[in-house]
């Protein structure tokens, strides 16, 4: 297990082996195995990450979320056409957002209270209130007034 210069906020729960370097956690996250966060990443009170995630540069994660199973988060959006110039992109999840086991994030902003499907590849934002399904994911619903916690 690697916990390297992370701040970790009150009654976070890490089950080992994990990986976190240079991350926040706030007040009662729960972090599972295997599972790897990198430098600078900030997530927000009484988050769930399960198992098997890897969580990159660049990405912040909201309260209240949950991410599920193998899910994998990306900083590239392979548009640079070397890697000396290559530039780190950001991730954004809002509060009350939850993502399915198995989902690839490419670099987007995911809205409040959003539900994000298993397997889904999300390459575009994602506003507030809505399911999302598939590869590439699609909007399938929205949610009217409908708050998750």
């Amino acid at each position: 297990m690697t916990i390297k210069n992370c701040q970790l906020g009150k009654d976070v729960k890490i089950i080992e082996p994990v990986n976190l370097y240079g991350c926040k956690l706030g007040d009662n996250c729960f972090i599972g195995p295997f599972v790897e966060i990198q430098k600078n990443v900030v997530i927000g009170n009484k988050t769930r990450i399960q198992s098997h995630s890897f969580v990159c540069e660049g990405v912040s994660i909201g309260k209240h979320c949950f991410i599920g199973h193998g899910t994998k988060f990306t900083n590239d959006l392979f548009d640079s056409p070397d890697i000396e110039s290559w530039v780190m992109r950001k991730t954004n999840v809002s509060d009350n957002v939850r993502i399915g086991a198995n989902v690839t994030i490419l670099p987007v902003k995911i809205g409040s209270n959003s539900i994000i499907g298993a397997g889904s590849v999300v390459t575009k934002d994602v506003p507030a209130n809505c399911v999302i399904v598939g590869n590439p994911a699609k909007i399938i619903r929205k949610l009217k007034g409908f708050k998750l916690k």
